[in-house]
């Protein structure tokens, strides 16, 4: 690993799709300031693990039920980020909250991807299907992703990058879901992890 790159670690707890989006635009360059040294899973069954092993990136899995606390889990993270001299976070469908404690050591060193045009249909209880679910029902056109930084507010620091997607007629929220990954998530979460990667090299 070459010392100019910014060492990036990707956590996740699922399939691991913009983990893998990722690791596409790292081979073809469009992540060219960064590479990731490590993934995190927070689920010991998370595809997300597989698709490390096979891209040659080590991995490793912190669960929050075998943690006796939130201090426990977060210490264990650290321990790794500090182990492999971690320099970026990026939360890739990491399904467990963060604490204010963890995310103050890292000021402007962690970003996340979120399914909707932050500041609709984001914050407590909005992950996943149901981010597309209350998008749906509440009726709007447009809806996008949305690349922040994280602070100890959940969805509440500042925006990094946005893309919007229309919703069509008949959209469920399973194929907004997925819309909005390829039109939204894979382009812009890459493109962050660039922009923010070059920006780090740049003050170093």
């Amino acid at each position: 690993m070459s010392n100019d790159k910014i060492k990036i670690a990707v956590m996740v707890s699922g399939g691991g799709t913009n983990l893998q989006a990722l690791i596409d635009k790292q081979k073809s360059g469009v992540i060219a300031s960064g590479e990731i040294s490590l993934v995190i899973s927070s689920n010991p069954n998370a595809f997300a693990l597989e698709r490390a092993k096979k891209a040659g990136i080590k991995n490793a899995v912190v669960s929050r039920k075998e943690c006796s606390s939130q201090q426990e889990f977060e210490k264990k993270i650290s321990s790794l980020l500090a182990e492999n001299k971690i320099e970026l976070i990026v939360l890739a469908g990491f399904m467990c909250i963060l604490s204010e404690n963890f995310t103050v050591k890292f000021p402007k060193r962690i970003i996340n991807i979120h399914p909707s045009l932050i500041p609709s249909f984001c914050g407590k209880g909005f992950y996943g299907l149901h981010v597309h679910e209350a998008a749906l029902a509440y009726g709007v056109k447009v809806t996008g992703a949305t690349v922040h930084f994280v602070n100890e507010i959940p969805d509440g620091g500042e925006i990094i990058m946005q893309k919007a997607v229309e919703v069509e007629d008949g959209d469920t929220p399973q194929t907004l879901q997925k819309r909005v990954m390829v039109n939204a998530e894979w382009i812009i979460l890459p493109q962050a992890v660039e922009k923010v990667s070059r920006e780090l090299l740049e003050s170093k």
